[in-house]
């Protein structure tokens, strides 16, 4: 996007590749369908963001409605679907998606240098952008290597960790053996008093899925300030406590309370194995109590999943190494951008969308010098 906008009468430029085509993260992305951003108002889209005063006025710049503008004139038009995500519309593919943003550099004449890994030397260049994303998913490229670059001129780094990402509790293994792989649908997750509906997925490991993606910051700082983390699972966002304990006061003596939670509150499969594996047999008999468990169930999280399969990355280049226009303060005509920097956003769309605004915004600025 930044190569895109720069004004080509003012600028020569070039993109230095690490790998041998470019965009392998941005494939990877479009694996289970290419959601580019989300469609909600901008006002609500700002708020998804960690740090908000940060990203502000960078989507103010380049917003999700002028992005799916931009795209569109490049032919990719979009939709939107059921969850309020923005996609290419049917049939087109991500490499498709890819070749039209490549094809808008060719036109205006940007190089494009593959299998270039940078190792800290000076650029032949007036300008020099650096890109290099975060550390997960090593294999496209982006492992974090190039900390240490910056760190060598004095650039405070934040270590990176993981978002956006599974999260591991140490289930009973007889749990695990008929509950991993199975969804829990249509439920609401809170950590620290923060509140997201979605779906969520047990796996060995422990959990993951949309639902808990949105939550990544409120279980990091629980596992930071004391190695563990609590989150509650509300198995019916839609059903009052007061609702819950009359309907498991009128369960009728004869029936088993399983079969009733199944058929009176339509509890799943997996959210009832998962409501009695958390709950003592006293508890699951004990109107009062169960329907507590059922509005506020605590799963206590140990740890981050691995930072390698994070869809996702927090830390990086510290906000306050660069001035409001990306420009390392350190480091004069030098400028960063991207996942490189200190920034949190959950999935659907969100962090796709703030990389481009970034783009733009900086090119934006460029172009006046």
């Amino acid at each position: 996007m930044l190569a895109a906008r720069l004004d080509e009468t003012k600028f020569e430029v070039s993109i230095y590749e690490k790998n041998k085509a470019p965009g392998r993260k941005f494939l990877v992305a479009g694996d289970g369908g290419l959601n580019l951003t989300h469609s909600e108002p901008l006002e609500e889209f700002i708020k998804r963001y960690t740090p908000t005063s940060f990203i502000e006025p960078i989507l103010r710049t380049f917003s999700n409605t002028d992005f799916r503008t931009w795209l569109n004139s490049i032919g990719i038009p979009t939709f939107i679907g059921t969850s309020k995500r923005v996609f290419p519309e049917k049939g087109i593919k991500p490499i498709e998606v890819l070749n039209k943003i490549t094809k808008v550099l060719n036109d205006k004449n940007v190089k494009l240098i593959t299998n270039y890994n940078w190792q800290g030397e000076a650029m032949d260049a007036d300008i020099t952008v650096f890109v290099l994303g975060g550390s997960s998913w090593n294999v496209t490229g982006s492992d974090g290597s190039w900390t240490n670059y910056f760190q060598n001129k004095g650039i405070d780094i934040v270590p990176f960790q993981a978002s956006n990402c599974a999260f591991k509790i140490n289930w009973p293994k007889n749990f695990t053996a008929m509950a991993a792989g199975q969804p829990l649908k249509n439920i609401a997750l809170t950590a620290l008093d923060v509140t997201k509906k979605g779906e969520v997925v047990i796996t060995e490991f422990g959990i993951e899925g949309g639902g808990i993606y949105a939550l990544s910051q409120q279980i990091r700082q629980q596992l930071a300030e004391s190695n563990q983390a609590i989150c509650y699972i509300d198995l019916k966002p839609t059903i009052s406590i007061e609702a819950l304990t009359q309907t498991l006061k009128d369960k009728p003596s004869n029936s088993s309370m399983s079969k009733y939670l199944a058929s009176a509150i339509h509890l799943s499969k997996s959210q009832l194995a998962l409501l009695k594996n958390q709950t003592t047999q006293e508890d699951f008999f004990n109107h009062e109590v169960l329907a507590k468990k059922i509005k506020a169930l605590p799963l206590q999280i140990i740890s981050l999943g691995p930072i390698d399969e994070a869809i996702s990355t927090t830390g990086g280049i510290a906000l306050n190494e660069i001035d409001n226009n990306f420009q390392l303060k350190k480091w004069p005509m030098h400028y960063a951008i991207g996942e490189m920097l200190d920034w949190d956003a959950p999935t659907g769309g969100y962090l796709l969308q703030a990389c481009f605004s970034m783009g733009y915004k900086l090119a934006e600025h460029l172009n006046t010098l």
